[in-house]
């Protein structure tokens, strides 16, 4: 591995770092990762519940075929990354408004771990075929590559060879994670509270949203809100889960703290598979929250990386612990967590709470030409657009060039508004404005 030219990141921002803490946080570990490119083989083993598992795999693949929008049908490939005893198959539905991923525990597998990394593969008709096929007393060989992603049993062999990864879903991979972290536990279903949920759920494709509550010992599904309850839009999505809910030991609920998203967590006690929801059927995960917001942090290429250098895929982040660890200032690392997250290396664990590593190749100008938003702002403020007319005492006012019009900005606080269409109609909900992100380009 190249090391990583510290001193031009440094002389770029001096003000954000000491140097020897990221020079020791890169530089004591660059020997650890073999490289990925000379590793053909990330796992082999022994899958030690074929069953289950294959029955998981397929309902993954039901969401990735899966559309709720106006985007057809039309991807099968899921992500897959082996690393830290735990393989991750995850993936999005076409309209980008479902986010799916299966968790390989260590129990789940028996097998050896030869690399850490992370591939992309189409999961084409002979792979579900197989995977259909799949007994309970089956044996089922897994194998996962930098190339390929292999299963074997005892009717023979099915290779699916990688793929490129969809923009769509790279964009959703530096959205999806944000709306993770922010949510919470709100209820937990027994096996009998969870068949009880499934058989409640409307027929069809109901319109309008529905809302999960607990009334004595039983959970339902109403369209009125009441305390408490936790708003699923798209309730129709929910039925993605439908052919692994005779098996499921609990559900675990959780709600994002705007209470928009919702997400569902079947615990099988050797894997656990999330199902998450944007908003509302319409609306997929791309663009939304504050990821935007985080990328206008000012971190060099370097920065990111070399700290993509370092951790293996499924590996959980503590950016507290790496900070204590390698004498990184807080806010740096902060910093870098927010950019990690913004180009699509972190996910969310919601069972640890806690981030986790994901390794993807990347280039950060392809993020950027993924967010127009982002791309709007930055030209606002090449063409002189923004115009400051306070800044002090936790308070900015702007004016920013708009189509024919100067729109008002007022930043206080976390607060932002702006006089434009955009924030008028979602005040926020939808992340911020083109105007708000170069104001806070600008101030920062």
């Amino acid at each position: 591995m190249a090391t990583v030219d510290l001193e031009l990141a440094y002389a770029k921002n001096s003000t954000l770092v000491q140097k020897s803490g990221i020079q020791q946080l890169v530089l004591s570990h660059q020997a650890e990762l073999p490289e990925i490119t000379n590793v053909p083989c990330f796992f082999w083993g022994s899958i030690t519940d074929p069953l289950l598992t294959s029955k998981c795999l397929l309902t993954l693949s039901k969401v990735v075929r899966s559309s709720f929008g106006p985007m057809p049908p039309g991807l099968r490939d899921p992500i897959v990354s082996a690393g830290t005893d735990q393989i991750r198959f995850e993936g999005f539905s076409s309209c980008n408004g479902v986010y799916a991923r299966l968790d390989l525990l260590e129990d789940a597998i028996d097998g050896e771990f030869l690399a850490s990394g992370t591939t992309n593969v189409d999961f084409n008709e002979p792979m579900l075929n197989a995977l259909n096929a799949v007994k309970k007393t089956e044996k089922m060989v897994l194998g996962v590559g930098s190339k390929e992603v292999s299963v074997s049993t005892d009717k023979g062999k099915v290779t699916e060879k990688k793929v490129t990864l969809p923009p769509r879903w790279i964009k959703g991979l530096t959205s999806v994670q944000l709306y993770l972290a922010g949510m919470e536990e709100k209820f937990r279903l027994n096996k009998i509270q969870v068949i009880q949920l499934f058989q409640s759920i409307p027929k069809g494709n109901t319109k309008g949203e529905f809302y999960l509550t607990k009334r004595a010992n039983r959970f339902v599904l109403s369209p009125i809100a009441s305390k408490d309850s936790v708003r699923v839009g798209g309730i129709q999505r929910l039925r993605l889960l439908e052919g692994i809910s005779p098996y499921i030991d609990s559900l675990i609920v959780y709600q994002e703290s705007g209470g928009e998203s919702s997400s569902f967590v079947a615990d099988f006690g050797k894997m656990r598979l999330t199902l998450s929801l944007s908003p509302d059927s319409y609306r997929g995960f791309s663009g939304e929250g504050n990821v935007l917001e985080n990328m206008i942090q000012a971190v060099p290429d370097e920065w990111v990386m070399g700290v993509n250098s370092l951790l293996k895929s499924n590996e959980l982040f503590d950016p507290t612990l790496l900070s204590i660890e390698n004498d990184v200032d807080f806010d740096l690392m902060d910093t870098l967590t927010a950019s990690l997250s913004s180009i699509g290396l972190l996910g969310y664990d919601l069972h640890q709470n806690q981030h986790y590593y994901r390794r993807l190749p990347f280039k950060m100008e392809r993020i950027l030409a993924l967010n127009p938003r982002l791309k709007n702002a930055k030209k606002l403020l090449s063409t002189e657009g923004v115009e400051l007319i306070k800044n002090a005492d936790g308070y900015i006012e702007a004016r920013v060039e708009g189509s024919g019009v100067k729109h008002t900005v007022i930043i206080q606080g976390e607060q932002s508004r702006c006089t434009c269409d955009w924030f008028t109609n979602h005040q926020g909900k939808r992340g911020l404005c083109k105007h708000i992100l170069a104001v806070k380009m600008l101030s920062n």
